[in-house]
């Protein structure tokens, strides 16, 4: 580690990190670095240079590299990827356990866990000298909640006993790899790691938050060799199991960070209310002594996270250790990401020219992430993109890319959708249900502090979205505003896009640092007379926006359709496969994408297929329910294969691509195809209505004007960023605002009120899994 970025002034370095969990539930691993791809792909490694880090935390993990031990371990894997970080100038931070027990042999409450742990880091270090800086035991207090007291993973304890046996194993086998490791590379730095955030409660439930705002410090604590018989968690391990002669031990030897890395997330913030009846069943959960909610307080009380500057500063005052952000990542829309990570960058460095010694932050999972949302406890294929997005055919670089870059080569970044505040400063609490009613008008628990853009003293630049009284464009304004950004959306009298002066004075007005092109001529039968008009609004207005937006800079996105593809085919079309529209509709989509892209490159060109969702009652799915709960017999086309497109997934993955700086033609819609007579019967069956009342018929036996291909089926080969079909029509069903019919008990998943993920154990509360169990949870604590 370079000392001179050390000092306090200057700026922080900029790491990076790949989630590299390695945990057990039973028998079975769960490896993210498999389910990313990045095992068998160590080009990423250039790629991720590239961002201008200075170091990584990366995994060289026990359980993968040497399960029968160091004499029969296998470097191959490493000794390529550690070589190549060296040779691209990134250090390597080496982690040995992550989130880990181990071998299938051991565990964490087997007193040679951490002696085994040691001749592997020993074998680690003697085969590479020149790594200098390790992580042995990554989050031990997360991992020992998980796996020693909730049961989540591997041994499965669900009691404090257990708890504080893998506490003591994790933090020994810490300290034994460390001087292993020395022994070997006498100036090796450990870079502890741990979760941290502070819990809140209603007064009468003081002593519990005092009770885990001690045991938070728990593993640091051990390992500075601060915790004697004055500590406050001294009596409870002792209750707990752990013998004098243990807790001694650690006193005797110290093992303290050379840089203590916080670990901080929007959910390590804990809210606990015994007022249970205003919190939905999943937070339910208590103590020995009594019942309460357990919630993360950003989804309760605006601002009153602890934030990051403070979670940075109390582990600086406490150890007055050299500090670094170690995982900064929210698992959210992309503005959001953005703002989070804006935030903790202006908290380290506001820290650090007050002179603490903060070393860094770690833009962390690089790579993304898989079923956090259900704490890696079954394979769902749930995926969080970080700084690269996995699902594209090699890593696609997400605004966060772009922003790490910055911060890393220049320490500044500047975006128009940084000056609104992210949703946990927003008066808006994500889940109306929580208690925001109980607690919104009251002094937030905590006087956090604001970095100065999200004080609310800057006017955001908007989003321009045309379209005011389209599906689409109602759909843009709706999320814009569920995201937090700052939107103007215009009726075709406030800006013609056909005209070059209206749209002129439109730019003039707003001054948007991006263009949603929302309208246009929707109607494929009468175009077919209404040539004219078709084309103009189809293809001369995305023309007339292009210019203009090339003109000044301003980003744009417009849209087209599966029916520029004809008949002939009978696997889907992806971006590149040839276009030959059957109809005058396709023609203008076809025109427009070509006259766009040659104004406007950077343009955003999205292929879609015919749209269904819950806010309109002219949509397909709808009318059909509708159909079918009055009793009618419905007709649709039984020969016609399309891929049907949620409009809610359809614009965020529009908005998130937009922010990513995404350009050229991208196919979105929901993964799957289907003729529209099982469309029709598939949402008839999950709602309990009659499927044989759907009537198949042949395309031809509806007369419509316009020719339509047999098969118009969209993939994308730049990548699969929509959820599938299916999971969109169980969202649909739940959402739906128009209620053609009444459903059947049961049925359908929720998405996400933070990130439009979608969780089959959401329990009902509006957020994923990863929102809900980072901190507690509302399992039982006490001691």
């Amino acid at each position: 580690m370079s000392q001179s970025p050390g000092k306090p002034g200057g700026l922080p370095e900029v790491w990076g990190g790949i989630e590299g969990t390695v945990n057990r539930v039973g028998d079975r691993y769960f490896d993210q670095m498999k389910r990313s791809g990045h095992w068998t792909r160590i080009e990423d490694l250039d790629t991720i240079a590239a961002l201008g880090i200075k170091a990584i935390r990366y995994p060289v993990l026990w359980e993968q590299i040497a399960p029968l031990g160091p004499h029969r371990a296998d470097w191959t894997w490493p000794d390529a990827r550690l070589a190549r970080l060296r040779e691209l100038g990134v250090r390597p931070i080496v982690g040995l356990v992550h989130h880990g027990s181990g071998p299938r042999h051991t565990s964490l409450v087997d007193p040679g866990f951490p002696f085994e742990l040691a001749q592997y880091a020993r074998a680690v270090a003697e085969r590479y000298p020149w790594v200098e800086d390790y992580t042995p035991v990554n989050e031990p207090l997360t991992t020992g909640r998980f796996s020693g007291l909730y049961g989540h993973w591997y041994p499965h304890g669900k009691d404090y006993p257990t708890f504080a046996r893998t506490m003591i194993v994790q933090c020994r086998a810490v300290v034994e790899a460390m001087r292993a490791i020395r022994e070997v590379t006498p100036n090796a730095r450990l870079i502890q790691t741990e979760d941290m955030g502070r819990t809140y409660s209603t007064p009468r439930l003081a002593y519990q938050a005092e009770f885990e705002n001690h045991r938070r410090w728990l593993s640091l604590d051990l390992l500075c060799g601060r915790i004697d018989r004055r500590h406050y968690l001294w009596p409870h391990l002792l209750r707990w199991g752990v013998s004098e002669k243990e807790l001694g031990w650690f006193l005797d030897n110290p093992m303290p960070p050379d840089v203590v890395g916080m670990n901080y997330y929007i959910t390590s913030d804990r809210l606990l209310d015994e007022r249970m009846e205003h919190y939905p069943e999943w937070s339910h959960g208590g103590n020995d002594r009594e019942s309460y909610a357990d919630v993360h307080i950003s989804a309760v009380w605006k601002d009153a996270i602890f934030g990051h500057r403070d979670i940075l500063a109390s582990a600086w005052e406490r150890y007055r250790l050299p500090v670094a952000f170690t995982e900064v990542h929210l698992g959210c829309t992309r503005e959001d990401q953005l703002r989070w990570l804006a935030e903790a960058w202006e908290a380290a460095c506001s820290l650090r020219e007050e002179g603490a010694d903060v070393r860094a932050l770690t833009a962390w999972s690089l790579l993304g992430a898989y079923d956090w949302n259900t704490l890696v406890t079954a394979e769902r294929g749930f995926y969080e993109p970080g700084v690269f997005d996995m699902r594209a055919p090699k890593p696609r670089p997400t605004a966060l890319a772009h922003m790490t870059h910055a911060l890393a080569t220049r320490g500044d970044f500047e975006h128009p959708l940084l000056d609104s505040p992210g949703w946990w400063r927003r008066k808006e609490r994500p889940a109306p249900n929580f208690a925001a009613t109980l607690h919104g008008d009251r002094p937030v628990p905590h006087v956090t502090w604001i970095p100065n853009r999200c004080a609310g003293t800057a006017v955001p630049r908007p989003l321009l979205i045309s379209g005011a009284t389209g599906t689409l464009g109602r759909a843009f304004a709706r999320l814009c505003m569920s995201r937090g950004i700052a939107f103007q959306i215009l009726s075709r009298q406030e800006m013609d896009i056909a005209s070059p002066e209206s749209v002129e004075r439109a730019l003039e007005r707003y001054q948007p640092w991006a263009v949603i092109n929302a309208s246009g001529y929707v109607r494929v039968d009468d175009a077919e007379k209404d040539i004219e008009r078709c084309f103009r609004e189809n293809a001369v207005g995305p023309e007339v926006l292009a210019t203009a937006c090339a003109a000044r800079g301003v980003k744009l996105v417009t849209f087209s359709s599966d029916l520029v593809f004809g008949d002939g085919q009978a696997s889907p079309f992806v971006e590149s496969s040839q276009v030959q529209p059957l109809n005058q509709y396709g023609r203008s989509k076809v025109e427009a994408e070509r006259r766009v892209l040659e104004r406007l490159p950077s343009a955003l060109v999205v292929r879609t297929g015919a749209f269904f969702g819950p806010w309109d009652e002219h949509n397909f799915v709808t009318l059909a329910l509708g159909a079918l709960a009055r009793g009618e017999t419905f007709a649709a086309a039984d020969d016609v294969v399309v891929s049907p497109t949620y409009v809610p997934d359809l614009v965020h993955a529009s908005l998130d691509l937009l922010i990513d700086e995404a350009s050229g033609v991208w196919h979105l819609t929901n993964a799957g195809e289907v003729t529209w007579a099982e469309l029709a019967r598939q949402a008839a069956e999950r709602v309990g209505l009659e499927p044989r009342k759907v009537e198949g018929r042949p395309l031809a036996s509806f007369g419509w004007a316009a020719a339509r291909p047999r098969y118009s089926a969209l993939v994308s080969e730049r990548g699969q960023v929509m959820p599938t079909l299916a999971d969109a029509l169980g969202r649909y069903l739940e959402e739906d605002e128009i209620k053609p019919m009444q459903r059947a008990a049961g049925g359908g998943r929720a998405a996400c009120a933070v990130c439009g993920g979608i969780d089959d154990a959401s329990h009902g509360d509006g957020r994923c899994g990863l929102y809900r169990e980072r901190g507690d949870g509302g399992v039982a604590a006490g001691g």
